[in-house]
């Protein structure tokens, strides 16, 4: 993760249910698959950033303005897949991907997963 963008503990994130990039949650068994979840969202960065980032692209180096302005986009699609899944009556969310694309002077993220339930695996 880069330096210049500060990222809040898990704890601080809305989802307060388990996700995994993996199909599985250690210690837990699915009990019920409900299916694909997804958040999307467009951002742009504003003015001041485009114009700085612009001056800073001549000389090279890393663009903080956009790194920024990523993981904002990034967070606020997670976070929408996990409304998402929560509405639908999941406590778990396995399976997440990103995807990104560019259009114009906009940024378009979409993350998604595979939306379960699952119950603490007992020895």
């Amino acid at each position: 993760m880069n330096a210049s963008v500060p990222v809040p503990p898990r704890a601080a994130y809305p989802a307060s249910i388990p996700t995994s990039t993996s199909f599985e949650i250690a210690g837990c068994r699915i009990t019920r698959t409900i299916g694909v979840v997804r958040g999307i969202t467009v951002r742009s960065p504003n003015a001041i950033q485009g114009f700085t980032a612009g001056i800073k692209s001549i000389f090279g180096g890393e663009i903080s303005e956009f790194t920024s302005v990523c993981e904002q986009t990034r967070q606020q699609a997670f976070d929408q897949m996990v409304a998402h899944a929560r509405a639908l009556g999941a406590n778990a969310v396995v399976g997440i991907r990103y995807d990104a694309s560019t259009l114009a002077n906009t940024t378009e993220v979409l993350c998604y997963g595979t939306a379960v339930t699952i119950v603490t695996e007992t020895m």
